[in-house]
């Protein structure tokens, strides 16, 4: 028997999809828009201005940037989605309630890019050298913290790695192809204090559900 429509339900089939539903948030652009304004001014991003200055050829560099952000980010998120499963609800609920209260925190601490992460090399090509250099730069960097939260607090794997991905992409690829004239012009200050009141807010969001 199917239940009964009315103001606000839509039935198909056998589900109801009421106003909570339709207007969820999707993962997908959370992700992008959250780690795309995080990645501002990050080391990874400073690192591909270093990559562009170096070697000055930006196709090499920017599939290279994707496969390993795309590969560090997919450990990630199946990791977030592991502690998601393997940590009670209510435990995981407080857990990822601070860890997007201290991302907003931690994400206002301006970033530098070591000399060791910079060193790349030459003699595996421009490509391989990225992937290597990008992905370990990653790691344990506020996006990939990030990537781990999210996956944990939606518990959607690809939803969450394609909009992470997504969202480095849309800023590093400008970086590797303007360079140092693009760096200086972003307000970054101001766009990580957005991307800090975005946390915030998940984190309150997760908090009252």
């Amino acid at each position: 028997m199917l239940p009964p429509s009315g103001p606000g339900r839509i039935v198909i089939g056998s589900h109801v999809h009421g106003p909570a539903e339709k207007n969820k948030v999707s993962p997908f652009l959370v992700s992008t828009g959250v780690v795309a304004l995080a990645e501002i001014g990050d080391k990874t991003q400073l690192l591909s201005l270093v990559l562009a200055a170096r070697f000055k050829k930006p196709v090499p560099i920017i599939l290279g940037i994707f496969v390993a952000t795309l590969v560090n980010h997919g450990f990630a998120g199946a990791v977030g989605e592991w502690l998601s499963t393997a940590i009670s609800p209510a435990i995981m609920k407080w857990a990822v309630v601070a860890s997007f209260i201290g991302m907003a925190i931690w994400i206002l601490i301006p970033d530098k890019l070591d000399d060791e992460e910079a060193d790349t090399r030459r003699k595996f090509g421009v490509f391989l050298s990225t992937v290597i250099t990008f992905f370990i730069a990653e790691m344990g960097d506020k996006t990939q913290i990030a990537t781990v939260m999210l996956a944990a607090r939606y518990q959607d794997f690809f939803g969450v790695v394609a909009g992470t991905t997504l969202g480095m992409m849309l800023a590093n690829v400008p970086a590797v192809l303007v360079g140092h004239k693009f760096s200086g012009r972003l307000p970054t200050r101001t766009v990580h204090a957005v991307a800090a009141v975005i946390f915030l807010v998940l984190g309150v969001i997760t908090l009252m559900q």
